[in-house]
């Protein structure tokens, strides 16, 4: 472990995507006279590279360039017709407003999804093809949220199903997605709910729909279908949770998951909007719990499929604590056992009781829904 480096797969394309200003997502009115810029700005990962490259661990980065997928890349998850809507709404010479609003397509929008899809296919390549333990695809936009239908949510191709479809096609039998987003990853549940080649898990806040393109709830009753009963699992987590409740889903509950799937590939969706201090979430996690979620993904991957694990960059709205949060995941990943960072301003106590209380519940959820279903 102690030369281990950790390969980054970047593509300066992906921060050509603009959002414009906004109120979080949603368009601004008239009467906000100084509109903050989209949550969804090439800040956020611009700060997570610039940690990696000149922060502590900066001898253990290995930064590689990535590409743009193909349209036949994207299409192994997408319909044409949804590739065929986001090449006109980049062609608009405004910007275009899908799912309700909250998403903007302009004109450096289909440049930038495509190097996430294409930049998160080489480093899952890299993952199954080289040894060197974990590999991170640090992309925008966000992906979790696309169905293979549609956009939605700040996300235009679902880089982590993309993935999935990849990985399957190379012979790995079995894939896990791990989503600790915390919004729900209603995309990715939506193109795999039938499926039992694909084990896909969200951990997230318990925030509901949020309208037509996001009719699924991220409830633990929603549990997959037809063949695919009871590999579609949800945690849906009550408000302000903090490190130890996260650390005991992925321990209690989805350790014993991923033990029963046996996968070939571990995907973690990998988001930060569940730290103290994002703007659009409320589940305090700090830079520590983040190192605790790597280390345990991490020796899920060592366990299960001999170290191949793919994390996929997702959400994390605060531009600065973010890049602590995705610093603390890197060196959970890499096996350290402590953060080399001084958290600078997580600070918020840690509400366990208040989350710890649920997870009984969810299982049992859980085992009632398989149940009802078969």
């Amino acid at each position: 472990m102690a030369d281990e480096k950790l390969r980054v797969y970047w593509h300066d394309d992906c921060m050509l995507h603009d959002g414009g200003p906004s109120v979080l997502e949603n368009e601004p009115p008239d009467y906000i006279l100084f509109p903050e810029p989209h949550v969804e700005s090439a800040m956020r990962v611009r700060n997570i590279k610039g940690i990696l490259e000149t922060g502590p661990l900066k001898n253990l980065i290995d930064l590689r360039n990535g590409r743009h997928a193909t349209d036949e890349e994207i299409l192994t998850f997408h319909t044409q017709g949804h590739l065929d809507a986001m090449k006109a709404a980049a062609a608009n010479p405004d910007p275009v407003r899908i799912d309700g609003g909250g998403t903007v397509v302009n004109d450096g929008t289909l440049e930038a999804s495509t190097a996430a899809a294409g930049t998160t296919l080489d480093a899952l390549n890299a993952v199954l093809n080289e040894p060197g333990g974990p590999v991170y695809s640090l992309v925008r936009p966000p992906g979790h949220h696309a169905q293979p239908t549609m956009g939605d949510g700040n996300c235009i191709f679902n880089n982590v199903a993309i993935a999935v479809e990849a990985a399957r096609a190379q012979g790995i039998e079995r894939v896990a997605v791990i989503d600790w987003d915390v919004h729900h990853g209603n995309g990715t549940q939506t193109g795999f709910f039938e499926r039992d080649d694909v084990l896909t898990i969200s951990i997230h806040m318990n925030h509901g729909s949020w309208g037509p393109n996001h009719p699924e709830a991220g409830l633990a009753d929603e549990i997959g279908s037809g063949a695919g009963v009871g590999f579609n699992r949800n945690v849906p987590l009550p408000f302000g949770v903090g490190n130890s409740c996260y650390e005991a889903v992925l321990t209690d509950l989805v350790t014993p998951l991923i033990a029963d799937f046996k996968p070939g590939l571990i995907i973690v969706a990998a988001g930060e909007d569940a730290n103290a201090f994002d703007p659009n979430a409320r589940m305090v996690v700090t830079m520590e719990g983040f190192r605790r979620m790597g280390l345990i993904a991490r020796n899920l991957a060592a366990q299960h499929c001999d170290g191949r694990l793919l994390l996929v960059q997702e959400g994390g709205y605060s531009p600065t604590y973010t890049a602590y949060c995705a610093h603390g995941m890197v060196e959970g990943a890499l096996g350290r056992t402590e953060c080399s960072l001084v958290d600078p301003i997580g600070y918020y106590p840690d509400r366990s009781e208040h989350g710890l209380a649920v997870l009984g519940d969810i299982r049992a959820e859980w085992d009632q829904a398989i149940a009802s279903a078969s």
